[in-house]
């Protein structure tokens, strides 16, 4: 038979309390003790070292970051949420980015990949005022999209512009943004490396693309990359990290892109790329036809500039033959080796503009001149 456990008495407590109070009393006795500093005259705080003058690179920096980043922004994107007992629908962060000032319209332009996420988005100034922002417009291929808010021009800075084609290996740049959502932080850099292609998320490759090793994190996506006189040479899009943090090698869209694309996203709301009418061969069935490089036609829409120049596809015959087309081989002089070549070129020019394509038909060359479309088409035609 199990044995009751015996009733507490009440001398523990008391033995506790006993306890506590040595334990109280050594412990003021240590810090008594003539040994320790305790009221001395020489805990005052030491003196403060002069300085001097910062560093010339130091002001540079400093100026810089002073001039450019009132036009730096902090984007927050917002989606929808339906709250499931009460049935509301409210806005809740989804994620956040930077994007900078373009004009004084309050025009913001930033990534497309920031704002994709979100029904609606949010910006915040460098002074903290905060705005709801429209969407005036998007260009996934080049990973751009413009923003708009309504403020005074006088809190609407415009950064400046600068240019990408003369940009050299070495060159000193600047990131200003809001990596892990730690807004206005500066990091400095170098151009390492030029024309490099990347991917967008929509998987369309952007070439001509400037490579830095300014430090460029989640959440600097969309502001700028600037040079040592503090205007805007590139965007910052992506970075190649194993980690998801900055490994040194990050990637920005370069300003002539922007200043191209940006006026029309702000004009039309959308990039309207302008177009030929043609679909192209996979690349397995240009490379099974031993077709040279380019682009190798097996549709014209009817009507378009390409049937109007006299694009011929390639198509089979009634017994299921391979009958022969036209392969697109340069616009205006300039080889394109696929479709994504083709598209980069088309983008530079509008609709009404006129090009000369080189076209391959059955070993012979000949130069066509096409009067550019303005986006009709059937699905897939370009």
């Amino acid at each position: 038979m199990t044995r009751p456990a015996p009733a507490p008495t009440r001398r523990a407590p008391a033995l506790a309390a006993l306890f506590g109070a040595v334990a109280a009393t050594a412990a003021l006795a240590w810090f008594s003790l003539p040994g320790l500093v305790h009221g001395r005259s020489d805990a005052a705080p030491r003196a403060v070292a002069p300085r001097g003058p910062l560093a010339a690179d130091e002001l540079v920096h400093i100026e810089l970051f002073k001039r450019a980043s009132p036009s730096v922004v902090h984007i927050t994107t917002l989606a929808a949420r339906r709250d499931m007992f009460s049935m509301n629908v409210q806005q809740v962060p989804q994620g956040t980015g930077t994007g900078f000032i373009w004009d004084d319209r309050g025009h913001i332009v930033t990534n497309c990949h920031v704002i994709q996420a979100g029904s609606s988005a949010r910006v915040t100034l460098a002074d903290q005022t905060t705005v709801d922002a429209q969407v005036v417009g998007a260009f996934p291929d080049r990973d751009l999209a413009v923003l708009k808010v309504d403020l005074p021009k006088n809190k609407l800075p415009p950064l400046a512009i600068g240019t990408s084609r003369d940009l050299l290996v070495g060159q000193r740049v600047y990131a200003i943004g809001n990596p892990f959502g730690l807004d206005q932080t500066l990091t400095t850099g170098l151009v390492s490396a030029l024309n490099r292609e990347i991917e967008s998320f929509n998987q369309r490759t952007i070439r001509g693309v400037i490579q830095t090793d300014a430090a460029i994190n989640p959440g600097n996506s969309g502001g700028p990359l600037l040079d040592s006189a503090g205007r805007l040479i590139g965007v910052n899009t992506q970075i190649a990290s194993p980690s998801g943090a900055s490994a040194g090698i990050g990637f920005a869209i370069p300003v002539d892109e922007v200043n191209r694309i940006v006026p029309r996203l702000i004009r039309d709301g959308r990039y309207v790329r302008p177009t030929l009418g043609v679909s192209a061969a996979p690349p397995g069935v240009q490379q099974a036809l031993n077709l040279p490089r380019g682009v190798a036609v097996v549709d014209v829409a009817a009507g378009s500039p390409a049937a109007r120049a006299g694009l011929q596809p390639f198509r089979r015959g009634n017994r299921g033959e391979v009958l022969g087309g036209d392969v697109i081989t340069a616009v205006n002089d300039e080889a394109v080796a696929d479709m994504d070549d083709m598209l980069a070129q088309l983008e530079r020019r509008q609709a009404g503009d006129s090009v000369t394509l080189t076209v391959w038909r059955a070993g012979q060359t000949r130069k066509l001149p096409v009067v550019l479309g303005n986006g009709a088409g059937g699905q897939g035609q370009r």
